[in-house]
């Protein structure tokens, strides 16, 4: 009979963690931000069919990246839980911490458990309050550990380097657009440092928005309300040099005109040189409108 090849309880543990880490890094990242009427989740997501963002309870809304048939299952029973919760006791009974408390009890087990793989899923639980310190957001990695995070918070295979854009970025009392762009910001930078281009139909977006008047917060933004957003924050950070080219070309045209003026025909000069500064004023507009200067950073 031979002798079992023995692996130390250390080793065992920190190989379930590294594939765990391995097949969550293969996901698109999840970004999930503080604004001034609540949460925003923002997910790269193509299909329109499986969700990555969805509504837990009232105020309860769930994130998760990494392998969907295993998040799928934790869902649906954050779901059961919550139900059950509110129905036997009170609505206001069932919270983003207790919901959080059971995942990390599930993922723990699993996760130490020899019998079975670890899940390879991260997920993130919020719930919106009254007021923005209320809000309470927490992640919640594979192996069933909890982390309470304020602000912004991302996760998936990029999430370091996101998470750090968004630390740098993000301030309280961002507008819903203001959150959105710097969002889709991050998730368009790659680990080269470079950056591309992502549309509406790309993005999965849902918000937990304390200002809704019915009970149940949870809202999809979808369609050609995601693409007007998606503009308006474009627009706000076009307006800057756009501003910065008018102020060039007015100094421009005032410069040519006091050249003008001192020249031997004194007044009709002046007028033409004038001329001739509203004209370059209008290139100047046209350039900053239809260059790559006029294009919004993503």
């Amino acid at each position: 009979m031979s002798t079992p090849f023995y692996v130390s309880p250390q080793q065992a543990m920190a190989d379930r963690a590294e594939y765990a880490r391995k097949g969550i890094a293969r996901g698109r990242s999840v970004v999930v931000l503080q604004y001034t009427d609540g949460v925003v989740f923002v997910a790269e997501n193509p299909s329109r069919a499986l969700h990555k963002v969805s509504e837990i309870y009232d105020r309860i809304a769930f994130a998760a990246v990494g392998k969907y048939n295993e998040f799928e299952n934790l869902r649906i029973g954050g779901v059961r839980y919550a139900d059950l919760r509110g129905y036997t006791y009170d609505r206001e009974d069932v919270t983003a911490r207790g919901l959080a408390n059971v995942y990390a009890q599930t993922l723990g087990t699993i996760f130490s458990s020899a019998a079975e793989k670890p899940y390879e899923v991260e997920l993130i639980v919020a719930e919106v309050g009254s007021a923005p310190e209320e809000d309470q957001i927490y992640r919640l990695p594979h192996d069933g550990s909890i982390v309470d995070e304020h602000g912004s918070v991302a996760v998936g295979g990029n999430a370091d380097q996101i998470s750090s854009y968004l630390d740098q970025r993000h301030r309280d009392g961002m507008t819903l657009s203001e959150a959105l762009k710097l969002a889709v910001e991050s998730l368009s930078r790659d680990t080269n440092g470079g950056e591309r281009r992502l549309t509406a139909e790309q993005l999965e977006v849902a918000t937990l928005d304390r200002t809704r008047p019915q009970q149940r917060k949870f809202k999809r933004i979808l369609g050609r309300q995601l693409s007007r957003l998606l503009e308006e924050g474009e627009g706000a950070g076009a307006e800057q040099p756009a501003a910065g080219e008018d102020a060039g070309a007015a100094d421009e045209a005032g410069a040519k005109a006091v050249k003008g003026s001192k020249g031997a025909k004194g007044a009709k000069d002046a007028e033409e040189s004038g001329d001739t500064g509203a004209k370059g004023s209008e290139g100047k507009g046209g350039t900053a409108a239809d260059g790559p200067e006029g294009e919004p950073l993503l």
